[in-house]
């Protein structure tokens, strides 16, 4: 049985407040303007919610002995991986999904890493037993990418030339990058070929790299809210967030590990800026409108609106988790995208050398990586004669909406899926 208990509130705000104060385990199920209720999940209850998904998972470590190469003319030692993988391989080795992360995402993509964590994995919605990516029929691989902050060799790695971090001094990554080190875990697990790449944003770029440089290795490339490079609005934007780190006294130049702080506040407003952008207009005013968090309007004093407040919370727990040379290291890899480049600017002649079909979805609201960014990805697909579908959704929610379990758009994401599921097995069945 699950338990209640009933929280008093005398305006809709302190129940709002109050509603936020709410953790992992508790749901609100009866909400009021003065009263709601909130019922709390027994073990039993969330055994229930994580069997509804791929569980707990535990993340594997993979590491690549001698040197990495790098595009910028340098090189790493050693690199290691962090990744996590749900579902099994076939026999043929033929079912495997490669998932790749967006700028703040990981290698944690679905299912949980023990009973109490509060969220699941950041594609836990299309990642599962009978969802979009389902794991009852593909094996996927969901690596955190090279130079990020959560296991994976990146700035906070020890540096064997000195012995600290590496800091400002880990050198520059590109997509290129990720697409060969990706490779190089795949090696490891035995895929040969993988049935799908897929990504939203910046993982989307990713999937598209690796199409282009690695096409005998890749079945469908899932192209989802993304652009072939970005527009110098687009790049303004990662600069004003690299501007608001570094100006941060606390960045010390890069060298903020080793003495044991990390500078929050501009990491916090390097976050802000970016979330605004992945939202929409019209969802921010559905969702917030001018509703106030505390204060009185009419004295015009001590006033917060929710959107500040917000905006706050994402800056507090973002400057908590990630790192802040990682978030300047990961942004420039968006900057310096540009897989046409390497064809003379000629995109159409870049995706010529991909033997993948590709699935390409935008979204109406999304203004980041707008719907005409991925009308040209497929115009240049279809002038290469690649099979490509593409849809674009109706969503409010902007450039998040890649990272929602919309209706359409799952169903879009799971028809494409499930189509390349069915030619897996029926390939198996004609071995057989």
């Amino acid at each position: 049985m699950a338990a209640f208990f009933v929280v008093a509130c005398r305006r809709e705000r302190d129940w709002r407040r109050a509603e936020s104060r709410t953790t992992f385990g508790e749901r609100v199920i009866w909400p009021s303007f003065r009263f709601f209720a909130v019922e709390t999940m027994t073990r039993t209850e969330t055994q229930k919610r994580n069997a509804n998904g791929v569980g707990i998972v535990i993340p594997q470590r993979f590491q690549a002995t001698g040197d990495f190469p790098l595009q910028c003319g340098e090189a790493l030692h050693d690199i290691e991986l962090v990744y996590e993988t749900y579902g099994a391989l076939n026999g043929a080795r033929s079912n495997a999904v490669l998932i790749c992360h967006a700028l703040s995402g990981n290698h944690h993509a679905a299912g949980y890493h023990s009973a109490d964590d509060a969220k699941p994995g950041w594609w836990d919605s299309c990642i599962g037993p009978g969802k979009a990516v389902d794991t009852g029929r593909f094996f996927v691989v969901s690596p955190n990418n090279l130079g990020g902050c959560d296991g994976s060799t990146g700035p906070g790695t020890i540096n064997p030339a000195t012995g600290g971090a590496f800091g400002q001094a880990f050198p520059t990554i590109t997509v290129k990058d990720w697409v060969r080190s990706q490779a190089l875990l795949a090696d490891h697990l035995g895929i040969q070929r993988f049935a799908a790449v897929v990504g939203g944003s910046l993982g989307g770029m990713q999937a598209m790299q690796w199409a282009i440089d690695l096409p005998e290795r890749v079945g469908a490339a899932l192209l989802i809210a993304c652009a072939a490079r970005l527009s110098a609005q687009n790049i303004a934007f990662n600069e004003i967030a690299r501007q608001a780190i570094t100006s941060d006294p606390q960045y010390q130049d890069g060298n903020y590990r080793s003495s044991g702080i990390q500078p929050s506040s501009g990491v916090g407003l390097a976050r802000m800026i970016g979330h605004v952008t992945y939202l929409s207009d019209h969802g921010m005013e559905r969702k917030f409108g001018r509703e106030l968090k505390s204060g009185d309007i009419k004295a015009a004093r001590d006033l917060e609106f929710q959107v500040e407040s917000y905006l706050r919370h994402q800056a507090r727990t973002f400057s908590q988790r990630f790192d802040a040379n990682t978030y300047l290291l990961m942004t420039r890899a968006l900057d310096f995208f540009d897989p046409a480049e390497d064809f003379n600017g000629d995109l159409v002649a870049a995706l010529r050398q991909a033997s993948a079909d590709f699935l390409v979805l935008s979204f109406s609201s999304d203004w980041r990586f707008s719907a005409s960014r991925s009308k040209e990805i497929v115009d240049a697909l279809i002038a290469a004669r690649k099979n490509v579908a593409s849809a674009n959704i109706e969503s409010e929610h902007g450039h998040d909406s890649f990272l929602m379990p919309l209706p359409r758009y799952v169903n879009v994401f799971k028809a494409y899926m499930d189509r390349l599921a069915e030619r897996i097995e029926q390939e198996a069945a004609d071995a057989s």
